[in-house]
């Protein structure tokens, strides 16, 4: 005889999910996610023209101020920088078990990843706090609001400007990542994700990934090359 309370019809939860009926404007469940997944993509897309631009920019003003950037990077502290990019490479790996464990249907699993990649996000974010408030402190800030009395090349303070909106955007989408998350790890407890059904965590897994990525590409940019 099994144990436990049996679930009352109609009411969804991890264990007892609510079968996924497809939008009118589909055809099948495959043909909503591949649609879904190339919404997503095309998002991407548009996230990698913003960020190439500002890429694009600080490489060109790298090039016409060399002396400038490469005595400012050295500011910054590349043990942080070099833990950040540890613990967003550890949340990539728990996105992907999470997003696994979910369509295998093991939905304990699922939300234990996901907030051990909530968990990964947050420290980023902390530690991205006090960098910052270091740097705010001696006097680092973007443009003319530059005051930090043992560097004064010029053009330095155009070295933090794209720093600070560089890692600045970055870490605001680490933050709706986070939200998004979150609301994946409620949907799992509500029985919208399942084995059935797990397109909205295997999207938000893809723009995970993408943030780590671009991240991957930041830490080298500023910390290191110069």
């Amino acid at each position: 005889m099994a144990h436990g309370h049996a679930v009352p019809a109609g009411k969804y939860n991890a264990e007892n999910p609510a079968p996924h009926h497809y939008g009118h404007h589909f055809e099948s469940n495959e043909h909503e996610f591949s649609s879904a997944k190339q919404g997503m993509w095309i998002f991407m897309v548009t996230e990698v023209l913003m960020i190439g631009a500002i890429f694009v920019g600080y490489l060109l003003f790298r090039l016409r101020f060399p002396e400038a950037f490469h005595e400012a990077h050295k500011i910054l502290d590349v043990k942080l920088g070099a833990l950040n990019t540890v613990v967003l490479i550890v949340s990539s790996a728990t996105m992907v078990l999470g997003v696994s464990a979910a369509q295998r249907g093991n939905n304990k699993r699922a939300i234990n990843m996901i907030l051990a990649t909530i968990v990964c996000g947050a420290i980023f974010c902390i530690v991205k706090y006090f960098e910052y408030t270091h740097k705010f402190h001696e006097g680092i800030f973007p443009g003319g609001n530059y005051a930090y009395e043992a560097l004064k090349t010029p053009h330095v303070p155009l070295f933090f400007s794209f720093y600070f909106v560089m890692t600045g955007i970055h870490a605001f989408h680490v933050v709706v990542g986070m939200c998004l998350l979150t609301w994946m790890v409620l949907r799992i407890r509500r029985g919208e994700i399942s084995k059935q059904f797990f397109t909205p965590i295997e999207l938000v897994g893809f723009y995970w990934h993408f943030v780590d990525l671009v991240w991957i590409f930041l830490f080298p940019l500023l910390y290191l090359l110069g």
